[in-house]
């Protein structure tokens, strides 16, 4: 089969296969689905935290020089603030013609603050999304088994961060058949960026570490900025250590996947080596 047809299967397949495994979530009854979120979003935490300092920000620094340290640590720098006024223009424009805190309604800015956390989590997952597709082409280019077990490996770490976006997506607002479109429709930048490594990867890797920078930016802010304030509002012992477990599970969940992918992947380049 044509490498080219081989990587848009398979980046769909780590790209999309995620979110439609991860969609049983939404197929939960709503009472059952609603006592689970809250949960959902603490596991979410943890989840981005973990796929951002154990997956993104390693590896966009191992693809770099050291003279390069500072630009990548300034281009995260650059897109937390970035991201800070995305979501301050889109909630000045929810809030614009309306009432909000300036205007006196405390819940009516929360509303606007959980809508701007679902949009930043779509772009966040897109950048994100677009450099697992570079990485499957990049597999594939090497080796086909290789570009297999990477493409898969990428599907299984990424199950879990998207039952914690669904968590996000449905918290901020969004209906359940909006949560799954907005998702799948994110997911299909794995596919874009596969097929643009196929063509130009040489051009693509001098810049990967930053679309990294970005992706890792973007989760860092909608964890600290968004998500962890949601979760002062109940402050009861009980809660709070749930709350703590949550995080702390959905650290441990996405650094085990991290390291077993990486181990697969290692293994894989060791055999490719040896046998050349």
């Amino acid at each position: 089969m044509d490498l080219l047809i081989l990587i848009i299967i398979f980046t769909a397949i780590g790209g999309v296969l995620s979110i439609l495994i991860a969609s049983i979530f939404l197929l939960l009854p709503e009472n059952l689905r609603s006592r689970i979120l809250p949960h959902g979003i603490s596991f979410a935490i943890g989840a981005l935290l973990a796929v951002t300092f154990w997956g993104l920000i390693p590896h966009a620094f191992e693809a770099v020089k050291p003279d390069q340290f500072q630009t990548l640590s300034a281009t995260i720098l650059a897109g937390i603030l970035s991201f800070f006024i995305l979501e301050k223009l889109l909630i000045w424009r929810h809030c614009h013609s309306g009432s909000c805190e300036a205007h006196g309604d405390d819940e009516h800015t929360d509303h606007d603050n959980h809508k701007s956390a679902g949009t930043l989590i779509i772009i966040g997952d897109s950048i994100h999304n677009f450099v697992d597709g570079v990485l499957i082409a990049a597999a594939f280019l090497t080796d086909v088994k290789l570009g297999i077990v990477t493409s898969l490996a990428v599907a299984a770490h990424e199950i879990p961060q998207e039952v914690g976006d669904f968590a996000i997506l449905l918290e901020t607002g969004y209906s359940k058949s909006k949560a799954l479109f907005y998702n799948v429709l994110a997911s299909f930048t794995t596919v874009i960026g596969g097929i643009l490594a196929y063509y130009c990867l040489e051009d693509l890797h001098e810049i990967l570490p930053f679309f990294l920078a970005l992706a890792s930016s973007s989760f860092i802010y909608i964890a600290v900025a968004d998500l962890i304030p949601s979760l002062h509002k109940k402050t009861d012992l009980k809660t709070s250590l749930q709350q703590i477990m949550l995080i702390l599970f959905g650290v441990l969940v996405i650094s085990a996947l991290h390291s077993v992918a990486h181990d697969i992947e290692f293994e894989q380049h060791h055999e490719q080596s040896t046998a050349s």
